[in-house]
């Protein structure tokens, strides 16, 4: 893990606009067959795209295949891996352990709804590193948290559902609430309004989640408060252990116990939304990397090796309504015998111990890397990391939770380094809210590459 201070250097506005619209006409230029894909791609589907995430002014980029930590696009450009499936892909494209797995089980049948040895290992291994006993599976990441929040409304016998202002935890109406907003539309931070994350969601829904900021353990207990004393008492608090839908924002020392002291003792389930840090950070995700149990824990990405999955875990206890039958927790692919087969091969084969320790040293490299670039260069930003993921924050203070990241991270910049990466051979995820994720395929080369895109930038930003 590494956090570097944030220099105080004026960058020119004019030059980011400039080189912006430079970097833009360059990769329209050389994307012709994407351009043509999302020609024919937007007669059938909304905007080009199967989902929303992906789309993008004047086109997306179509990815043709992947190998190890190279990806291709229709073009024929080769690129180094950085996106990795928004976080899926920590295994590497087409892993030659995986590819057996999903190749022995093919012709012994796809589909059986009934469940499979592959399964109950599956279970048992995410069990031994989680520390949680209890566990099913699911298809999604968005079906965890759907899931992991009625189980804890059936345990409690509650409605309201507590979340961090600025987090990302799928899309169902319940947690599609202040996401993205302004800073202007933040509120009392003492009681921010809950706020519909786009059209279609009921205001009845809404009305039963609640929001409160991140690292701040003293006002979560006030806002635990005034909810219990105005009748709407949590079910829940959902929340990622380090915020990765704002870039990348670690828990203040201390802050994650203050809020397993604080749930447990209000009799409020915790539940970890490891969507994006489960398996990435530590074999046994955030609750292994800082010690921390909680009640619920939700994984997706990185289970399935680049199979749709999702896995719900839980204490006996809380998982107690799904084994006396008060909750169905049921779904027609959930544990699909493809799906197992792969996750299987992963945990077993993959994600090792090795693995791990491969993963932090690159992690280290590249964000001692781009540090040494800020620092250099004195840009306003700073490197941050933990783990397989990581990302340069544009700021010119350090954001602790999404009020400061509203405030000062840099949106001309961001999407300027996503050209600029995009057009020298890295593929990264769009968008200021997003971060890198490494994978066992990465090698120095490949961090190295990254490193000097940066600086390649940083030197045309600062001349």
């Amino acid at each position: 893990m590494s956090t570097g201070a944030p220099a105080t250097a004026q960058i020119d506005r004019e030059r980011v606009r400039a080189l912006t619209e430079r970097e833009r006409t360059q990769l329209d230029a050389a994307t012709p067959e994407s351009k043509r894909m999302f020609e024919r791609a937007r007669r059938s589907m909304p905007l080009g795209v199967p989902s929303s995430y992906h789309a993008r002014e004047p086109w997306p980029i179509y990815i043709e295949r992947g190998q190890g930590d190279v990806v291709w696009d229709v073009d024929g450009r080769e690129m180094f891996d950085f996106h990795n499936g928004f976080g899926s892909m920590l295994q590497g494209h087409a892993h030659p352990a995986i590819t057996r797995a999903v190749e022995e089980r093919l012709p012994r049948g796809t589909h059986f709804a009934a469940p499979t040895e592959d399964v109950i290992a599956v279970a048992e291994e995410l069990a031994r590193r989680f520390g949680l006993l209890k566990w099913r599976m699911v298809n999604s990441g968005t079906e965890a948290t759907m899931d992991a929040i009625r189980i804890a409304r059936a345990k409690t016998g509650r409605d309201t559902v507590l979340k961090i202002l600025g987090s990302y935890h799928g899309h169902h109406d319940t947690v599609m609430v202040s996401i993205g907003l302004s800073l202007e539309d933040i509120g009392d931070r003492e009681a921010p309004p809950s706020t519909p994350y786009g059209a279609g969601i009921p205001s009845a829904t809404i009305d039963l989640t609640a929001v409160v900021p991140f690292n701040d353990a003293e006002l979560l207990e006030r806002r635990v408060e005034q909810l219990d004393a105005d009748g709407r008492k949590p079910a829940c608090l959902i929340l990622e252990p380090v915020l990765m839908n704002i870039g990348v924002v670690m828990p203040e020392p201390g802050y994650l116990e203050q809020v397993r002291e604080i749930t447990r003792r209000h009799g409020i389930l915790l539940i970890f939304d490891e969507v994006k840090t489960g398996l990435v950070i530590a074999a046994g995700g955030a609750t292994e990397r800082f010690g921390i149990t909680p009640d619920l824990l939700t994984l997706a990405k990185t289970l399935g090796a680049g199979f749709p999955s999702g896995a719900v875990g839980g204490t006996e206890d809380a998982m107690s309504v799904v084994e006396d039958g008060s909750v169905y927790q049921v779904g027609t692919f959930n544990g699909n015998p493809v799906v197992m087969a792969a996750a299987r091969a992963s945990l077993e084969q993959v994600l090792t111990p090795d693995a791990y320790e491969h993963l932090e040293r690159i992690g280290d490299r590249i964000l001692a890397g781009c540090q040494s670039v800020v620092e250099r260069h004195d840009l306003p930003a700073y490197s941050v990391g933990i783990g397989a993921k990581g990302c340069v924050t544009f700021s010119p203070s350090r954001i602790v939770d999404y009020e400061t990241f509203k405030e000062n991270q840099d949106v001309e910049l961001t999407e300027l380094a996503w050209l600029y990466n995009l057009n020298r051979g890295i593929f990264m995820t769009p968008g200021r809210e997003e971060e890198w994720t490494l994978s066992v395929a990465h090698d120095d080369e490949a961090i190295d590459a990254f490193v000097s895109v940066f600086d390649e930038l940083a030197s045309e930003l600062t001349a």
